[in-house]
């Protein structure tokens, strides 16, 4: 698929060819799902805490006799089921964060971006810097593009301080370059707004990883067959090839 690359004024510069096949050969709507619940979980405080009936002020003494009054039988006021009671089944401060393996968040993130870029929710740039701090700047670019008043992530190939902080004060508006970009923060908002050095060092990075990953599968087999090898000539008789 061609991408249009814009300029900050909004401008056709040119296109980007970019197979999103590359990225990620299928996509795994289950993986994507179990990636943004992690990261959701582990964004959650957890710090929450109600008291149980042992903790809440009051007596222990038994309302009235157990018998001949006509009324249910009652111990404590301190019981849930009554008024200014403990809660029965008290929370406790608790973490909900949990870790897929690496892998699996890597492939996620690939895919996330993969589907948002068939889907044409992907906006190109050309470059995207500041001499100093602009939030105006910034607001025009994005309303050049077409997106302001959304949700939008913007993608530099690294770190830029005066870019992050000419959009920190725009509502809807988060930075976030390659190196820090997952799921959740793909799959989030309406639109990416990346540069064409970002995506081109997105796609290096897979390469790389898709690369490393085949020398690492290489070295295995050929360490399994050079202990087949040598196995099969420690069994061997003396004198046999």
């Amino acid at each position: 698929m061609n991408l249009t690359v814009f300029d900050a004024s909004g401008n056709q510069v040119g296109s980007y060819e970019i197979d999103p096949a590359e990225l990620a050969p299928k996509i795994n709507r289950q993986l994507l799902h179990d990636a943004v619940v992690m990261y959701q979980a582990n964004l959650r405080q957890g710090t929450f805490r109600t008291k149980s009936r042992a903790e809440v002020a009051g007596t222990t003494k038994k309302m009235y006799r157990q018998k001949g009054t006509g009324n249910a039988r009652a111990g404590s006021k301190r019981s849930g089921v009554r008024r200014g009671g403990g809660h029965i089944f008290a929370k406790r401060p608790r973490d909900f964060g949990f870790r897929m393996p690496r892998k699996a968040l890597q492939s996620a993130t690939r895919m996330a971006l993969a589907a948002r870029l068939a889907d044409d929710e992907v906006k190109l740039i050309d470059s995207l810097s500041f001499d100093s701090p602009k939030t105006s700047a910034m607001a025009a670019t994005l309303a050049s593009l077409g997106v302001a008043g959304q949700t939008v992530l913007v993608s530099p190939a690294k770190h830029d301080g005066n870019l992050w902080k000419s959009a920190r004060n725009i509502s809807g508006v988060s930075v976030a370059p390659v190196a820090e970009l997952n799921a959740l923060s793909i799959l989030q908002p309406r639109t990416i707004v990346m540069t064409t050095a970002a995506i081109d060092a997105f796609r290096e990075e897979v390469k790389r990883r898709q690369t490393g990953s085949r020398t690492r599968v290489a070295r295995k087999q050929g360490g399994r067959s050079a202990a087949r090898n040598r196995g099969a000539e420690a069994a061997s008789p003396a004198g046999e090839v």
